[in-house]
């Protein structure tokens, strides 16, 4: 009597249990890596800034001159506005006048990729000066720099807070608000 053949393969079914695993899996998984990607692009923004604000006023202190942090679209020269999200520069600023001299540019943050929004309250922050001894000039105590994602979700609404004093922190909203 011949041997029956072995067949190969994949029946129907295991086929169609697999794909609906499969597709279970994903629609768990697309949403965790979208708060993920989120999450890690709203973090890497705002710590850019308090990265900076920190440095420049390291700087400040070790060449016992000002260094400043101000809004520059351009990278090379500050162009004013509150709108954070279109980059800024840290440079020394011996003579306290937000213009780049001699120094030079000691960094540059390029504009965001995306859609944020990063505004400071009050609105007229165009630049954070630091004097030799690591104080900020020219700003309100308390000053906020607001992030925002495109569609203003509370979970992705970031601040950052800084003092005359130096002190930069940054926190979540409560809401779409900063305390």
């Amino acid at each position: 009597m011949p041997a029956l053949a072995k067949s190969s393969g994949f029946t129907m079914i295991e086929l169609m249990m697999t794909i609906a695993i499969g597709s279970i899996v994903l629609m768990l998984a697309v949403p965790s890596f979208r708060y993920v990607t989120n999450s890690n692009r709203i973090a890497a923004e705002i710590n850019g800034l308090l990265g900076d604000l920190q440095f420049a006023r390291a700087e400040a202190i070790k060449e016992g001159q000002t260094v400043t942090v101000c809004v520059s679209t351009s990278g090379t020269a500050c162009t004013g506005g509150p709108a954070w999200q279109g980059g800024w520069i840290v440079f020394s600023d011996p003579t306290n006048t937000a213009v780049v001299g001699a120094g030079g540019v000691l960094r540059v943050q390029k504009p965001f990729s995306g859609t944020d929004t990063f505004t400071a309250s009050p609105n007229t922050l165009t630049k954070v000066p630091f004097n030799r001894e690591g104080y900020a000039g020219g700003i309100a105590n308390g000053t906020l720099i607001t992030l925002h994602d495109s569609t203003s979700t509370s979970a992705w609404t970031r601040c950052l807070t800084l003092n005359f004093v130096g002190q930069v922190a940054t926190e979540k909203a409560n809401g779409t608000t900063c305390t």
